[in-house]
């Protein structure tokens, strides 16, 4: 009977699965449980199986089955500490008086009828982490995901109409009406976040909190960007909890949970709180609201598997590039890597248009989009190529459509106005909150090769205030050496980050970058509004954009080399270019011209530099300089 109906259980209801494979052990340990969750990561290796998982990104929390399976695309923004819950326990049939041998895990409560003197409990210790959508995520990334999921089964979970997102703390009230064989089983002892005592079965199931009054805007779900949409989620994690860190993009499989008894839970515990000695209470009561939400805005995910996010492009496999053993890889590469030199033309005929017939722009803005921390050395991030694109003009919302443009093509980015009032009163840095036990998120906490577009255009006359001066020293931190010092009241903790940064300003920026070039239109002020509205919504076709967006994500992605004779060769082309003037050329520019032709040969599909682009590098980093002497000289001490 488990055989014929194991298929089915996997993705309709997992914990059922469990149960019915505990049972069929009669107590027995003989690994049924890992057997279980090895059968499910062998169904995802399944071609397109991973369709029938709904998405909690794209499906309406409501429509989402109680213990069904799902997936989560998220980043990890805080860690809570670990807690207990009963991993095995017996379950006695009062009216039979039969034991049945039940799974803890992937549970947030319990069947009635626990048996709390079984010799068969087990406690067992897992994680939470809370997890929020991929800060950033643009929209064209949302659709193309959400359409490959026709296939998921979705179905209304309770009455509410399809068109509601979200349900309001007192809208958990209305699971009552819900039909009996939807709701979860009764609540019985788990973790601290879980009930303790036995309670009344029956009235746990026919009846809701009353006391449910507050709205999903007095929860701050702790999102790091503003207007950011989604739901948060706790996710538990069972196993191996230390191979994950703190702002990972993962994509979790897991059992959902969204329990009304969680929100009950909660507020017995704050009712009880008022009630204890506060040298007894191991939470605070602020500690305890940001740590047991309402299961109905933040829903609980039990982690079954989770793999890393290499990048969230939708229309590239989420599996490493690097992987060269994927035969799935090497098609892709394949057929990307010959058609890479054709697309970086389009692309840069594209741009040279956006930059207003600046094609030495045009070049370096492409750079500067596939450009990635490859590696570390000591402190030094390798890779980063920051661009600080000067001589943007200031009518008719340039800078502005400048972005909606970026945003077009990449999967994650943010435009952030480097106003005065934003500077003194944004909070970029993530800082830690111990009334709360939990890491208050900031601007700046993104995932990995995330743009982040800072309009430098909007900076007024003005005097920055200590935030203001603390948040500029941030950016310049993040620029400089890819990390950001979050604020842990009594100290500071790097993180390290892979963010893309561009600033655009219309002199030099007052944040350092790995290169500048300054704008020099090609069209007349009197017809400079009239190129700037063409390029709002440029005219390109959906499959255009795609190949732009498969090409910037996979240029980043490929592996690169440089030959030992190439490096011999390029050793030599900087004695030569010091030999008449030492200081025509520093270790510095050296340093830049070699990222460029690294990023010039991915650009080109290229996986190793080869002597012609090594020239072209140099040849473009020439016509750079000699126009920024140029602009100098014009301009007086500004370059």
């Amino acid at each position: 009977m488990i055989h014929i109906n194991i298929t089915d259980l996997w993705l309709s209801n997992y914990l059922c699965l469990l149960d019915v494979l505990a049972a069929s052990q009669n107590n027995s340990n003989s690994g049924w449980e890992t057997k279980a969750v090895e059968f499910f990561q062998d169904q995802l290796k399944e071609r397109d199986t991973h369709t029938l998982v709904p998405s909690l990104n794209d499906v309406p929390l409501h429509y989402l089955k109680p213990n069904s399976l799902v997936k989560f695309r998220c980043l990890i923004q805080d860690m809570f500490d670990p807690e207990f819950y009963m991993g095995v326990y017996e379950t006695v049939d009062p009216s039979t008086k039969t034991k049945m041998l039940r799974c803890g895990k992937y549970k947030d409560v319990t069947e009635c009828g626990v048996d709390f003197n079984s010799r068969n409990t087990v406690t067992a210790e897992r994680q939470t982490f809370y997890c929020v959508p991929i800060p950033g995520e643009n929209p064209w990334v949302k659709e193309i995901s959400s359409s490959c999921l026709t296939e998921a089964r979705v179905v209304p979970s309770t009455s509410y109409a399809p068109s509601r997102q979200k349900r309001s703390y007192e809208e958990d009230d209305d699971m009552d009406t819900q039909p009996q064989k939807q709701r979860e089983p009764h609540a019985g002892p788990h973790s601290p976040s879980e009930h303790h005592g036995n309670g009344d079965c029956k009235r746990q199931e026919t009846e809701a909190p009353s006391s449910q009054t507050a709205s999903a805007s007095h929860l701050d779900l702790n999102f790091p960007l503003p207007g950011e949409k989604g739901p948060s989620c706790l996710v538990k994690v069972y196993e191996d909890w230390d191979r994950f860190k703190l702002n990972d993009t993962l994509e979790v499989y897991g059992i959902l949970s969204v329990s009304p008894a969680l929100s009950a839970l909660a507020d017995e515990k704050d009712a009880s709180s008022s009630l204890l000695d506060p040298a007894e209470s191991m939470e605070t009561a602020e500690e305890q609201r940001v740590h047991s939400p309402p299961a109905s805005l933040v829903p609980r995910l039990h982690m079954l598997h989770a793999k890393p996010l290499p990048h969230n492009n939708p229309l590239l496999p989420s599996i490493p590039v690097l992987d060269k053993e994927s035969t799935l890889t090497v098609v892709i590469l394949s057929s990307t890597l010959s058609e890479m030199a054709s697309v970086r033309e389009e692309i840069l005929s594209y741009f040279t248009h956006v930059l207003l017939g600046d094609a030495l722009a045009a070049e370096y803005l492409i750079l500067h989009l596939i450009s990635n921390v490859y590696s570390r050395r000591d402190v030094l991030p390798l890779g980063k190529f920051t661009l600080n694109l000067s001589g943007c003009p200031t009518v008719a919302s340039y800078t502005e459509r400048f972005y909606q443009i970026i945003q077009q093509l990449v999967p994650s980015s943010h435009y952030l106005a480097m106003s005065l009032q934003n500077m003194n009163q944004m909070r970029l840095v993530p800082k830690k909150d111990y009334v709360a036990n939990r890491l208050v998120s900031g601007a700046l906490q993104l995932a990995r090769n995330t743009s982040l577009f800072l309009d430098e255009t909007q900076l007024e006359q003005g005097q920055l205030d200590t935030t203001g001066v603390r948040n500029v020293t941030a950016l310049g931190n993040l620029i400089s050496w890819q990390k950001v010092d979050y604020d842990f009241n009594y100290h500071q903790m790097e993180f390290p980050c892979n963010i893309n940064v561009l600033i655009a300003s219309e002199g030099r920026s007052l944040l350092p970058s790995d290169c500048q070039i300054h704008l020099q239109p090609q069209v007349a002020p009197s017809h400079l509004e009239e190129s700037l509205s063409s390029i709002h919504m440029h005219p390109q076709a959906s499959s255009q954009l795609n190949k732009f967006r498969i090409y910037l994500s996979m240029a980043r992605l490929l592996d690169y080399s440089i030959s030992d004779e190439v490096t011999k060769s390029v050793e030599d082309d900087f004695v030569d270019m010091r030999k008449d003037d030492p200081q025509s050329i520093s270790a510095e520019d050296l340093h830049r011209m070699l990222v460029v032709a690294r990023l010039l040969s991915l650009s080109l599909g290229q996986t190793s530099l080869s002597r012609d682009s090594w020239l072209r590098a140099k040849h473009i980093e020439m016509l750079r300089r000699s126009r920024m002497e140029q602009h100098k000289c014009v301009n007086g001490n500004e370059p």
